[in-house]
């Protein structure tokens, strides 16, 4: 979004110039849970290279205790975590109205058939598999921050 910015002459009121100033987009504020390192730092690359700020959680658990302190404006979860998988995390958070409108994004390494639709019928906004394409996480991620 930019800012159009015009100056008038007093006498006449007619403009004398017109520019535009870009805005810089609204940082949002991400978490991103996974038990694997990687995946995390993957994810979080990404999204800091498009001017967000990232929190990490290491398992379900640890997943809601910052969810519930920071309501993040994205939340991606890896369905496979240690102490409460993604489904129970998602079921949690769903169950709390400050997080019924919050995008939360379901991230698996074993993308079975029928796991997508699975995902998406329990509440998850959206489905990623891994390995995940750079490309289609950037645009996924911008999508739901717009």
């Amino acid at each position: 979004m930019d800012e159009e910015v015009a100056s008038a002459d007093a006498a006449s009121g007619k403009a004398c110039f017109t520019f535009m100033i870009p805005l810089e987009k609204s940082m949002k504020t991400v978490l991103v849970a996974d038990d694997i390192a990687t995946s995390r730092e993957l994810i979080r690359t990404v999204l800091e290279q498009c001017g967000h700020t990232v929190l990490e959680a290491s398992d379900g658990a640890e997943a809601v205790r910052f969810a519930l302190e920071i309501l993040p404006d994205l939340i991606v979860l890896d369905l496979h975590m240690p102490t409460l998988d993604g489904f129970g995390v998602l079921q949690k958070l769903r169950g709390d109205e400050k997080f019924t409108r919050t995008p939360i994004v379901a991230l698996t390494a074993s993308a079975m058939q029928g796991d997508r639709e699975r995902a998406l019928s329990a509440g998850f906004t959206s489905y990623i598999a891994k390995p995940i394409s750079l490309n289609a996480l950037r645009s996924e991620m911008e999508r739901l921050l717009a």
